[in-house]
């Protein structure tokens, strides 16, 4: 059974002095994620977020951003542009749009290419597209809005993206029947974020998704461990330089995936592998961030015919 985990996102920051995106209620939200064809399963809050559970991913909202991520054969960018349309008189509120998508395992199944996508919000937005990383590899493209914009000294974005997890861990999250609890337990989160608030929801017949926010502060993991197309996600903008636990190298260690990228936005990443870091891209940004792609693969026990020389 195929599932197409790689995600899809979307970032968009307000002005401080527009409406507060979370007044707009879960009706408002639940319209714009029904736009991709996702539904919302269930919600956490606090007195900075709403953090929503959905079908296909994640949507957090703070009183002016919010960021969603879909996966699937999701349509995103549908729901960027319902959104834009019920600002359309209030664009000048808007100060940044950030788009990124992921090469897909099967991206002959998505609805959308990443140039459709752009090509539409291009009729409405003017923006600049990037794509880090090899074509023939893994690669990520990004679309963002090209103004002037200055994120706050603590706007920081780290993802994790790794690819044919293996082991025990892995064996586990492949299993029929699962508890989340175990889950929990078995990625070990609630040491990881502790003071944390957890969400997080299990698939039929497999598949996790997890969101979890401590004051302004998120944390987003979702699994998918088909065997042929196993992939996995964590995304957060806590600091993990600064944590006690390097969150990262706990997870590769953990699931021990064949390769894995980390993605980051105004912050260098530092993990503990064995994995060779076999490409690194690092890119400044009209719209105030620099964006870091690294790509990594599990070192291979060289074969006996390698070995001989002649």
């Amino acid at each position: 059974m195929f599932f197409e985990g790689s995600e899809k996102k979307i970032e968009l920051v307000m002005c401080n002095n527009a409406v507060s995106l979370r007044s707009l209620g879960t009706d408002f939200w639940a319209n714009i994620v029904a736009q991709c064809e996702a539904e919302i399963l269930s919600s956490i809050s606090n007195e900075k977020c709403d953090a929503y559970l959905l079908s296909e991913s994640s949507l957090f909202v703070w009183d002016h951003h919010f960021l969603m991520l879909t996966c699937g054969t999701t349509t995103l960018v549908n729901s960027l542009n319902a959104f834009l349309d019920h600002f359309e008189s209030q664009f000048e509120q808007i100060q940044s749009i950030i788009f990124q998508r992921k090469n897909e395992y099967q991206s002959h199944l998505q609805k959308t290419s990443f140039e459709q996508d752009i090509n539409q919000l291009q009729k409405r937005l003017s923006g600049v597209a990037f794509q880090l990383g090899n074509l023939d590899s893994h690669h990520n493209y990004i679309y963002h809005l090209d103004q002037a914009y200055t994120p706050h000294q603590a706007d920081k974005t780290f993802e994790l993206l790794m690819y044919h997890i293996d082991g025990e861990a892995a064996d586990y999250l492949r299993t029929e029947q699962q508890c989340a609890a175990k889950i929990r337990t078995l990625l070990n989160l609630e040491k990881l974020l502790p003071d944390f608030v957890i969400n997080d929801y299990v698939f039929e017949p497999f598949g996790y998704s997890m969101n979890a926010i401590a004051g302004d502060k998120y944390a987003t993991m979702h699994i998918t461990p088909q065997e042929q197309s196993s992939y996995v996600s964590f995304e957060t903008n806590l600091d993990i330089n600064q944590h006690q636990v390097n969150i990262f190298t706990h997870l590769v260690q953990l699931l021990n995936p064949c390769s894995f990228d980390i993605i980051s936005f105004n912050a260098e990443v530092h993990i503990e592998s064995q994995h060779s870091l076999m490409n690194q891209v690092e890119q400044p940004l009209s719209c105030g961030y620099t964006m870091r792609f690294k790509e990594y693969m599990r070192q291979q026990k060289r074969s006996l015919a390698s070995q001989i020389t002649l």
